[in-house]
C-alpha cells in the first residue's frame, strides 16, 4: 500500500470518528438537558412541599388559638349561668348539690374551671366492685349442682 492510500484511509477514519462523536455528543446533551429539567422539577416539588408544611402548621396554630378562645367563652358562659342560677334559684336541693360538687372538686385539688379528661371506663360505685376486665366478671360463685341430668337418648 502506498503512503497516499494510508493517509486517505486515516483521513476517512478521522472524518467518520468526528461524525460519530458529533452524534454521540448530541444525544448526551439531550440527557443533560433532561437531567436539568428533572432537577428543576424536584426543586419545585420541594418548595411546594415546604409551602404545604407551612400552611398545615399555620392552620393548626390558628385552630389552637380558636379552640382556646372557644374554651374561654364556654367557661365564661358556664360561670354566668352558675351565678345566675345561684342568684335566681332558691332551690335548696340545687344549692346543696352545687356545694357538694364544689367541695368534692376542692378536695381533689382542682377548681370547677379545670376540665376533666374524658374517661374510657365507667366509674365504679364501690371500689371493691369488680370491673368488666376482671377474669371472673359475670361468673357466679355458686356451687355446682351435684345432681346431674341424665343424657338424652
Amino acid at each position: 500500500m502506498s503512503t497516499i492510500m494510508i493517509v486517505a484511509i486515516a483521513i476517512g477514519i478521522l472524518i467518520a470518528g468526528l461524525v460519530a462523536g458529533y452524534f454521540i455528543g448530541r444525544s448526551g446533551s439531550a440527557g443533560g438537558l433532561q437531567q436539568r429539567r428533572l432537577e428543576q422539577q424536584i426543586d419545585e416539588l420541594r418548595s411546594e412541599y415546604t409551602r404545604y408544611q407551612a400552611q398545615v402548621n399555620e392552620h393548626f396554630v390558628e385552630s389552637a388559638h380558636m379552640l382556646r378562645r372557644f374554651n374561654d367563652a364556654y367557661r365564661d358562659i358556664n360561670r354566668h349561668m352558675a351565678r345566675g342560677a345561684s342568684r335566681l334559684c332558691h332551690d335548696e336541693d340545687w344549692t346543696n348539690e352545687f356545694a357538694l360538687e364544689s367541695n368534692a372538686q376542692a378536695r381533689l385539688g382542682r377548681s370547677a374551671d379545670d376540665p376533666e379528661p374524658p374517661r374510657d371506663y365507667a366509674p365504679k360505685a364501690d371500689p371493691e366492685e369488680k370491673g368488666t376486665l376482671a377474669e371472673d366478671y359475670g361468673l357466679d360463685n355458686e356451687p355446682e349442682d351435684t345432681e346431674q341430668t341424665p343424657p338424652r337418648q
